[in-house]
C-alpha cells in the first residue's frame, strides 16, 4: 500500500496547486488513489476490502500528506468514515459496500435534526466541514433526534451524497483544497437500518453483528480518528524539511555575505531544530499507534489516562509538525510566499489542521491534564 502511493506522489504533487485552486481534490488524484487501494484500508474484508492495520494506514496517509495535505486530509476522513460504515447493521452495510472502492465522507458535528417515523427517521438540516463529500457515494451525516425527558440522542445516519444537496460554500485559507462544503438534508427518509447510534458507539457498542467480534473494529473509534488526522501534519512536515534542505543549496540570504543558505551557520541550527520536532512527533505517533494496535490484538481494556493521553500525544506532536513548519517557513525568504512554493501550503494547511478538534493542541492537553489531576475528563469523547 506504502510502495503504491509513493508511486502516485509525483501526480499528487502535480496536482495540489490546482486542488487549492479548485477548492477540492482533481478527480485524477481520486482516481488514483482509488487505484491504489486507499479507499479500502477499512472496508470488510467480506465485501474486498484490506482491513490495514494501523500502522500501514498512518503510512499510507503521510506519504500522501507529503505530497498535499489537502488531499491527505480528505483520504484520512474518507478512511475514517469507511471505519464507521462497518459499525452500521449488516443490512445497511450491504447497501454501502457494493464496491470495495466506495467513497464515503461523514461529519461527526450533530447540526441536523431527525424526526422518527414508523420505520426509520426524517433527517432535515445543513451539516458543515463534510470533507470529501463531493467525491463520495455515501454520506455519514449526524443528527438530533430530540429527547422528551433528556438531552437528543445523537445518531450517524448513512444517506447517499446523491439525496443530499451539496453546498459550494468551502472557502478556506488552510486545507483548502480538501473539499470541506456543506451539505444539506431535505425531507431525507432513512430507514431505520442505516442508523448508528453515537452514545454506545463511544461506549463501545455497535450493531453489526457480523464484525462484532473482529478485534479490527473494536478498536476506539475517536482514538482512531486522532491516529487518522495526525498523518496529515507528519506528512507536512516531512516535506517542508525536505524541500528547505534543497532549497538552501539554491539561495543565499538576501543583504548578507551569504551566497548559499546552506553555508550560514544560523541555517544549520534551523534545520537540526526543524528535525529533531518532527523526529520527535514521529514518536509520539509511533507510540500511540502501537498502543492501539496492542490493546486490539490483546483485547486489554484502556485506562481512561491511557486515552486522555493519546489525545494528547496527538495534540501535542500536531503541535511539534506546525512548529517545525513555522521555523521552516520564517527561514525559506520572501521567495516561498509564491503559490507554486509548496511550503507557504504547508504553514497554512498545518495551521488549519492544529484547529481541528481530533488534534487541537491545547484541548487535548487540557484534557490529560484534568485526569492527571485527579478530575473527570469532562468528555466522553475519549
Amino acid at each position: 500500500m506504502v510502495e503504491r502511493v509513493r508511486a502516485i506522489r509525483p501526480l499528487i504533487r502535480e496536482h495540489a496547486l490546482r486542488a487549492e485552486q479548485r477548492r477540492r481534490v482533481t478527480g485524477e488524484v481520486v482516481t488514483a488513489l482509488s487505484a491504489a487501494g486507499v479507499h479500502r484500508m477499512n472496508v470488510p474484508r467480506r465485501y474486498g476490502g484490506y482491513q490495514s492495520r494501523l500502522r500501514t494506514q498512518v503510512d499510507t496517509l503521510t506519504e500522501i500528506a507529503a505530497a498535499c495535505g489537502s488531499t491527505a486530509f480528505m483520504a484520512s476522513i474518507q478512511a475514517g468514515c469507511a471505519f464507521i460504515a462497518a459499525l452500521f447493521p449488516d443490512e445497511a452495510q450491504d447497501e454501502i459496500f457494493t464496491s470495495a472502492d466506495v467513497r464515503v465522507s461523514g461529519t461527526l458535528i450533530p447540526d441536523a435534526t431527525a424526526v422518527a417515523t414508523g420505520d426509520g427517521y426524517v433527517v432535515n438540516g445543513t451539516s458543515g466541514f463534510a470533507t470529501g463529500c463531493q467525491d463520495a457515494d455515501w454520506h455519514l451525516l449526524t443528527a438530533r433526534l430530540p429527547s422528551a425527558d433528556g438531552p437528543p440522542e445523537v445518531l450517524w445516519t448513512a444517506v447517499p451524497v446523491a439525496e443530499l444537496e451539496v453546498l459550494d460554500d468551502w472557502y478556506a485559507s488552510g486545507l483548502a483544497g480538501s473539499g470541506s462544503n456543506s451539505v444539506v438534508a431535505r425531507d431525507v427518509v432513512v430507514p431505520a437500518h442505516r442508523v448508528l447510534p453515537v452514545g454506545p458507539l463511544l461506549g463501545g457498542e455497535f450493531p453489526s453483528k457480523t464484525n462484532a467480534g473482529d478485534p479490527f473494529y473494536g478498536m476506539p473509534v475517536l482514538l482512531l480518528f486522532c491516529a487518522w488526522t495526525m498523518p496529515t501534519a507528519l506528512g507536512l512536515a516531512r516535506s517542508a524539511l525536505t524541500e528547505f534542505t534543497e532549497r538552501i543549496h539554491r539561495r543565499g540570504i538576501t543583504y548578507t555575505f551569504h551566497e548559499r543558505q546552506h553555508e550560514a551557520a544560523v541555517t544549520h541550527l534551523q534545520a537540526a531544530e526543524a528535525a529533531m520536532k518532527l523526529s520527535c512527533a514521529e514518536s509520539l505517533t509511533a507510540e500511540f499507534v502501537a498502543l492501539i494496535e496492542s490493546r486490539a490484538a490483546s483485547g486489554e481494556p484502556y485506562t481512561v489516562e491511557e486515552r486522555a493521553r493519546v489525545r494528547a500525544q496527538s495534540g501535542y506532536a500536531t503541535r511539534l509538525c506546525k512548529e517545525a513548519v513555522d521555523l521552516i517557513s520564517s527561514a525559506s525568504g520572501a521567495s516561498s510566499l509564491r503559490r507554486e512554493v509548496p511550503v507557504q501550503r504547508a504553514v497554512r494547511d498545518l495551521h488549519a489542521l492544529s484547529l481541528h478538534s481530533f488534534v487541537n493542541p491545547a484541548t487535548n492537553l487540557e484534557l490529560y491534564g484534568r485526569v492527571l489531576s485527579g478530575f473527570d475528563a469532562g468528555t466522553p469523547f475519549l
